[in-house]
């Protein structure tokens, strides 16, 4: 009954991203790429690559801070209470980090971006413990890369990356033993993505006065988001286990 509820929701959630953006959002994303255009190509590589490590740093810090055993639990409905559970504490501590970071005005509005960051991966790698992965095997860590990139992706790019979510299983056992393949993931794709995506709310979050408001309310959903994206993404890769 349960796993019947979880397809109805997944194909639900499904067709919700393949929906056409509204005029506003194709208006953003055409202002933003064009902006994008206009930035030198050395400023997108040390941005990209300022990204890249950060994100690499925060996948190995996450790593080490995670419940090393994944949860062992008889049912995807058990599992799904403990990641929203999960879900409920992290958007409370992303809230809470936007409204302080908010709150500093723009010092502190430039921490804001390192310490969210880490808070989404974690909760990723938490999120991926609760369904029973294991986020030491770095393919884990890949897979929670694609999750984290669906879900701030531009709309043309998302039907492509949840066909690579329902062939993962498949693509998985093609991947090498060693990590060096993480260096072939598409950063600079990663890195326009998610700026764009958080560009605006962090930038209202810089004003003073309602910084503080604007932070927790931007953090709150874009952890609401990735969960989302998180628990139907692992959803995929059960109902096809």
């Amino acid at each position: 009954m349960y796993e019947t509820q979880v397809a109805e929701e997944l194909s639900r959630w499904k067709r919700k991203l393949e929906k056409r953006p509204s005029m506003v959002e194709r208006y953003t994303k055409g202002l933003q790429m064009k902006m994008n255009k206009l930035v030198p190509e050395k400023i997108h590589t040390v941005v990209t690559a300022s990204i890249k490590n950060m994100v690499q740093a925060t996948l190995v810090g996450s790593e080490y801070t995670t419940r090393k055993q994944p949860m062992q639990a008889s049912s995807l409905k058990e599992r799904e209470e403990n990641v929203y559970s999960i879900m409920k504490s992290y958007k409370r501590t992303a809230a809470l980090e936007g409204a302080g970071t908010g709150a500093g005005g723009i010092l502190l509005g430039m921490v804001d971006f390192p310490l969210l960051l880490s808070i989404k991966m974690k909760f990723l790698f938490d999120t991926a413990s609760a369904y029973g992965y294991d986020v030491r095997d770095y393919r884990e860590r890949l897979f929670v890369l694609y999750l984290f990139q669906l879900a701030f992706a531009r709309e043309e790019k998302r039907l492509v990356l949840i066909e690579k979510l329902e062939q993962w299983e498949a693509e998985k056992e093609r991947l090498p033993e060693k990590e060096e393949y993480l260096a072939t993931f598409d950063w600079k794709a990663f890195q326009l993505d998610y700026r764009d995506y958080i560009d605006l709310p962090k930038m209202l979050q810089l004003i003073p006065g309602v910084g503080a408001v604007v932070g927790a309310a931007a953090n709150y959903r874009f952890l609401d988001v990735l969960g989302e994206t998180a628990m139907n993404g692992y959803r995929i890769r059960w109902l096809s286990e």
